[in-house]
């Protein structure tokens, strides 16, 4: 059953349940933040509508520097703006950030600890239609690798409006994932956010699998959840939103109790939740484990749905990889 402390939205599996981009949330959130607290700066690299800082920018014009199609002067910048105080968001796809200026957020951010929140949109195989170019499948690796980096990977819009403000007060280098294609709300104001703890999503009694995913596809793994109680097995899931600093003691909770894990993402496999899942279990307590992700692939065009089917990320996926887990555990 779902647990139903999290207040997790009535309609979760109603056809009408509303669709939104967690970009969107943090669009919101952003304006929230601005307003609560007058050091926060937005900045962008010539797509503030699209990862929708544009939204801050019309309420705070003068807290709001457009930098250009100009990713390592983005993050450069930020980072001047946070050794003198400010809060800067500094937002664009994640494939230029940090794909393209990696070399600058490691050295003028992590390495001087400045609390710089750096923004990756339009992540994942569900940016669809812009292509492999544009689709940013290795930032999780490429972030959770720093030092002092927090590492936030959203699995609503509701969930990003809250991860925005906690960011603001976190005092840290923190990098936001987010996505560009409307999904599904789940999540309430009510629903517990807070970084650095795993929240459990779904729970049944005696469960023989623990299924552990972030972002967006947060909403497939409920599924698989539902579908496999019609089918007797019973399941949790859970709501990794930080990568890093790993929930650690819930992760090896959940393996004591299911015997087996799977992780899902929207992701490489190779760098991302799930690898640092495996890290956690192999230093405290090894169990069975599959990856439902990317599997060493680069994307492609297509219709979002179309290529989480086609890239193995549905909730139908999901449930084979648990029953392969199970089976793993049983022998």
């Amino acid at each position: 059953m779902i647990n139903k402390k999290l207040n997790l939205s009535p309609k979760i599996f109603k056809r009408d349940i509303e669709m939104k981009a967690t970009r969107d949330g943090f669009g919101e959130g952003l304006v929230e933040a601005g307003r609560n607290n007058e050091k926060v700066v937005g900045l962008s690299a010539d797509l503030s509508d699209s990862v929708r800082v544009s939204l801050f920018k019309k309420e705070f014009p003068e807290r709001y520097i457009e930098v250009g199609v100009a990713e390592q002067a983005l993050v450069t910048i930020a980072s001047g703006m946070a050794a003198y105080g400010k809060i800067p968001f500094a937002a664009s796809y994640a494939i230029f950030s940090p794909g393209r200026n990696w070399e600058q957020i490691r050295t003028t951010i992590a390495f001087n600890n400045v609390p710089v929140k750096i923004v990756g949109g339009h992540a994942g195989i569900t940016v669809g239609p812009d292509g492999a170019t544009h689709q940013a499948l290795e930032d999780i690796a490429l972030m959770r690798v720093l030092p002092r980096m927090v590492v936030l990977s959203l699995s609503d819009a509701v969930e990003s409006k809250k991860a925005v403000l906690a960011a603001m007060d976190n005092g840290k280098p923190t990098y936001l994932r987010l996505s560009r294609t409307d999904s599904p709300v789940f999540t309430t104001e009510k629903t517990p956010f807070e970084i650095g703890k795993a929240e459990i999503y779904w729970e049944s009694r005696d469960p023989k699998v623990a299924i552990i995913a972030t972002g967006p596809l947060l909403y497939e793994a409920l599924n698989a959840a539902r579908k496999l109680s019609k089918s007797k097995i019973n399941s949790l899931v859970i709501n990794c939103h930080t990568i890093k600093p790993m929930d650690e003691q819930a992760i090896i909770k959940a393996a004591k109790i299911a015997g087996a894990i799977v992780t899902v993402e929207d992701h490489q496999m190779t760098g991302g939740l799930g690898s640092a899942i495996a890290e956690v279990l192999a230093k405290n307590f090894p169990v069975p484990m599959e990856f439902v992700g990317v599997n060493d692939q680069y994307g492609e065009s297509g219709n979002p749905r179309e290529l989480i089917k086609k890239f193995g990320l549905t909730s139908e996926d999901i449930i084979s990889a648990s029953k392969r887990v199970i089976r793993r555990k049983n022998n």
